[in-house]
Order: C-alpha cells, then sequence, then structure tokens
C-alpha cells in the first residue's frame, strides 16, 4: 500500500498533474466576449479543483501510518524507560509488532484510509458525475447572454489522469480491505488455537490453577474434617424434648 500510494499516487500528482491542470483557467475559452461570463462558466463546471482534492485526498490517506509509526515509536521509548528503570524483563517483547493497543491502531488506520479513500470517490462523482471531463461545456449563467460553449483545454490528457488515479484510489481501498481481514482473520485464528491449547491441556490456564487449588483445599479440609476424632455437636431441634427423652 505504502508502494503504491507514494510511488503511483504521490509521486505522479508531483510530477505530472500539476503541470497538467497548471495553467487550466487560463485555457478555459468560451465562445462570447461577455466580460465575467468565462470566470462565472468556469467556476460552475469546476466548483473544486481536481488538483486540490487529490492533494487533500493523499494528506487524509497519508496521516494515519504515521500515526501508527507514532505509536510504534511511544511503545519503543515506553520500553527504553522501563529497561533503564527495572533492568530486567521486558514491557514490549516485540514494540512493532501489531499486538495490543497497536493491533487496535492498525485496524483503525485500515478503516480510516479505506474511508478517507471512498468518501473522495463519491465527492468527485458529486462533482463530476462521469468522473470524466467533455471537450465542450454548455453554460448559460447570469452574465451569459445566452447559451455559450465552452472549451477545456487538453481534456483528453486529463481524463487519462483521472482515470489513473480512480484506478489507483480503487486498489489502494481493495489493499486495505484485503489487509483488515487478514487480521481480523488471524487474529480469530490465534484466539481458537489458544483455546484449543488450554482445553487440551488446561494446568496451562492461571484460572484452572487457582480453581483447583482452591477445591484442593477445600477437599483437604473435609479430609481433615471427616478424619478427625471430635465431631461438632449436634443440636436437636427441640432441647427440652431432648432433655426429657434423656431423663426418661
Amino acid at each position: 500500500w505504502l508502494s503504491l500510494v507514494f510511488v503511483f499516487r504521490v509521486l505522479v500528482y508531483l510530477v505530472t498533474v500539476e503541470r497538467v491542470w497548471g495553467e487550466d483557467q487560463k485555457d478555459f475559452d468560451c465562445n462570447t466576449r461577455q466580460p465575467g461570463c468565462t470566470n462565472v462558466c468556469f467556476d460552475e463546471f469546476f466548483p473544486v479543483s481536481h488538483v486540490r482534492l487529490w492533494a487533500l485526498q493523499l494528506i487524509l490517506v497519508t496521516c494515519p501510518s504515521l500515526l501508527v509509526v507514532m505509536h510504534v515509536a511511544y511503545r519503543k521509548a515506553r520500553e527504553k524507560r522501563y529497561q533503564e528503570e527495572v533492568g530486567k524483563g521486558h514491557l514490549y517483547l516485540y514494540p512493532g509488532k501489531k499486538r495490543g493497543g497497536l493491533w487496535w491502531t492498525y485496524v483503525c488506520s485500515l478503516l480510516f484510509k479505506a474511508g478517507i479513500d471512498i468518501v473522495f470517490l463519491y465527492v468527485f462523482h458529486v462533482f463530476y458525475p462521469k468522473y470524466t471531463l467533455p471537450s465542450v461545456v454548455k453554460c448559460h449563467a447570469t452574465p451569459c447572454p445566452n447559451i455559450v460553449d465552452c472549451f477545456i483545454s487538453k481534456p483528453s490528457e486529463k481524463n487519462i489522469f483521472i482515470i489513473f488515479m480512480l484506478i489507483t484510489a480503487i486498489i489502494c481501498i481493495l489493499l486495505n480491505l484485503v489487509e483488515l481481514a487478514y487480521l481480523v482473520i488471524k487474529r480469530c485464528s490465534e484466539c481458537m488455537e489458544s483455546r484449543r491449547a488450554l482445553a487440551a491441556h488446561p494446568e496451562h490456564d492461571p484460572n484452572w490453577v487457582n480453581s483447583s487449588s482452591k477445591q484442593k483445599d477445600l477437599l483437604a479440609g473435609d479430609l481433615i474434617f471427616l478424619g478427625s476424632d471430635t465431631h461438632p455437636p449436634l443440636l436437636p431441634d427441640h432441647p427440652r424434648a431432648h432433655v426429657k427423652k434423656t431423663i426418661l
């Protein structure tokens, strides 16, 4: 996922997309000389530029990976501090391994990254229903005297990059979902294996050891009580009737 994002999305964005969309508004021509008509038509068809939407998308998509890296660094710092204070043992056996809270952080990052890409695909669909750009745009805004034709510069080249960015976003979504399913299935299989191991060897379970020791203590107490010579007095339900019977 990281290779796909930084090589095929960030690098392509920095190298080519800025140049393709750089002078977009200047090259947007309409067949009218009415002042303000070209600007209004451009704003109506391009409410938000592709370049800015992609920049915001890439920033939000890469933030969860940075959070995971920060969590790993935090665990390593805690492990180092623990080693300096205690001098033996480990607070985290493998600070960079996806266990405990780091596992949940990584899973949430996958969900967040996939959700961000899905949301931006929907936003692109809302702004540009067919995702592609036509060569001629029909515009009828307030300053324009009638329906005017506006022409987009290099629509075929822009459509190629739009389709490329859409395909890479869809592949990133699929990679995130596949990795999420793999992590969940792996964790479920590990839990099932641990339960099977405890069922086969219950003496390794600390709860079983505590419960068995308590049962042994109770059983030992019962045996001592049964083997003793002194028995507890058995008090009758009616003490007076018992006294009368013994006197008779």
